[in-house]
């Protein structure tokens, strides 16, 4: 283990995470919310601990092996998460405590959009700003470490795509090194963002709202600036743009650089995880849509643009605030059940991921037909690509521990005195990067003990991390030399 490389890295990255927010500084004296001293002090801090660990190591240039990335990748999440936390618990807006401040910044920088904050009209514009760039940086983290990290560690089936032809290519890189992936995926987050920013101003957002809820639905976190998230504005149209922004953000964006670099769309048709993931948005929506309108719950423009909605916001797992809680019938349960599927590869979204759903089914129907001939050789394809019995083997693995990990989650939180509803609905919600849940987490997380909102942030690392990520830093074999 490279224990001095694995410093400077960090060390470096805190740092810039430190520079972000000087843009809360300008953003409160801007509106002069008297807030900016929280955001000096959390720069400070950040700041100062980054050179404390970067500058006795700045020489070490070793290699990193993979189990480097693995500690890396999970301290990336964690270490940013715990000084993210810093303004928020120094915030003069709030009135939070050490465990909230964390659940929060953790909810933000894994984009599971799950908040204890209420009264989010009264707060001021420099938190309000800082919780959408929290999401928003972690949407980029999370794009970068899926496409140039976690599939030159073998997780879960996601190495998959160092052969598919339509995404990332040889040695799973956009382009030749990782850096110019890196630049490249960044620039295409920005163009979506400021996109979608311009087209939330032209439906009628100020410019302040527009920007920051661009943030949240490009990185499909869901933190909003108002208590009724985008229910407040009683605008159609801007419910159809966050719909929209929030599918393309849960495509595989490697599909996005191509259709960059062709100037083509063909190739996303062509392509069998986003097929597969196109045929469940056009389900979905069909069935939310047909339900609320032969029930009555909605009148026919209505049950179109809301379930549209919240299909997007729920299969995208970006998880804006919605009432489709109470909604009829089998409704919320679908809508909740389809977060598990969640967004493609190398996405914003959370999730199982659509690759994985889609193997998982092709190996189902592949034992059905080995049932029928014992001796066939029958092979697992996607698309063209014939899929190694090893990728199969690490994506059963990887959706074999979910499920336990869900499981023993579940019976932590009735433990701590939840009911069934509100326990089953909060593990899935952050493991999957949702949000929102049901029962007493239906609008925010704040009225529940703080051994519960561990477990959960626990739950978001986890689902953010893609399980084996975390849970390999926990096994004995993984720290022996």
């Amino acid at each position: 283990m490279q224990f001095a490389t694995i410093a400077r890295v960090l060390g470096v990255l805190l740092m810039l995470f430190s520079l972000t927010l000087l843009v809360p500084i300008a953003v409160s004296l801007w509106f002069h919310d008297h807030n900016y001293l929280t955001f000096v002090i959390g720069f400070a801090l950040t700041f100062g601990v980054g050179v404390s660990v970067w500058l006795p190591v700045r020489g070490r240039r070793q290699e990193l092996r993979s189990r480097d990335g693995f500690l890396i990748t999970a301290l990336f999440w964690f270490v940013l998460g715990a000084f993210g936390s810093i303004p928020l618990y120094f915030s003069l807006g709030l009135d939070i405590s050490v465990t909230d401040a964390m659940f929060e910044s953790l909810s933000g920088l894994t984009t599971t959009g799950a908040t204890i904050i209420s009264g989010l009209d009264e707060l001021p514009p420099s938190i309000l700003y800082y919780r959408h760039q929290l999401q928003w940086l972690g949407g980029i983290g999370i794009i970068v470490i899926a496409v140039a990290i976690l599939p030159l560690l073998g997780i879960g089936g996601m190495q998959l795509y160092r052969a598919e032809a339509p995404g990332p290519v040889k040695d799973n890189k956009l382009t030749p090194r990782i850096t110019e992936t890196a630049k490249a995926l960044f620039l295409i987050y920005v163009m979506f963002t400021i996109a979608c920013l311009v087209a939330y101003k032209i439906a009628g957002m100020g410019w302040f709202e527009a920007l920051g809820h661009s943030m949240s639905t490009v990185s499909n976190g869901g933190f909003s600036s108002h208590d009724e998230s985008l229910r407040y504005y009683d605008n159609p149209a801007i419910l159809l743009i966050c719909g929209v922004f929030m599918l393309i953000a849960g495509a595989n964006f490697a599909l996005h650089f191509v259709a960059w670099r062709d100037k083509s769309l063909w190739h996303y048709m062509r392509d069998a995880e986003f097929r597969f993931y196109f045929g469940w948005i056009v389900f979905g929506t069909a069935v939310t849509i047909t339900v609320l309108y032969v029930s009555n719950t909605l009148n026919g423009l209505d049950s179109s643009v809301l379930g549209f909605y919240n299909l997007a916001s729920t299969l995208s797992t970006a998880g804006f605030a919605s009432d489709f809680n109470y909604w009829p019938s089998f409704l919320p349960y679908m809508l909740f059940i389809l977060a598990f599927l969640g967004g493609c590869a190398s996405s914003t979204g959370g999730g199982i991921k659509m690759i994985r759903v889609l193997l998982l089914y092709k190996q189902g129907v592949r034992e059905i037909n080995r049932l029928i001939h014992p001796n066939a050789v029958i092979p697992v394809k996607i698309g063209k690509i014939s899929v190694p019995d090893r990728v199969i083997e690490s994506v059963w693995g990887f959706f074999a521990m979910y499920v336990v990990t869900y499981i023993v989650m579940f019976l932590l939180l009735l433990m701590t005195g939840l009911d069934l509803e509100t326990s089953f609905s909060a593990v899935g919600a952050c493991i999957t990067n949702l949000g929102p849940g049901m029962g007493a987490v239906t609008d925010n997380y704040g009225n529940i003990s703080d051994p519960a909102k561990w477990i959960l942030s626990f739950a978001m690392l986890l689902g953010r991390l893609e399980v084996f990520t975390l849970l390999v830093l926990f096994s004995p074999m993984f720290w022996r030399r």
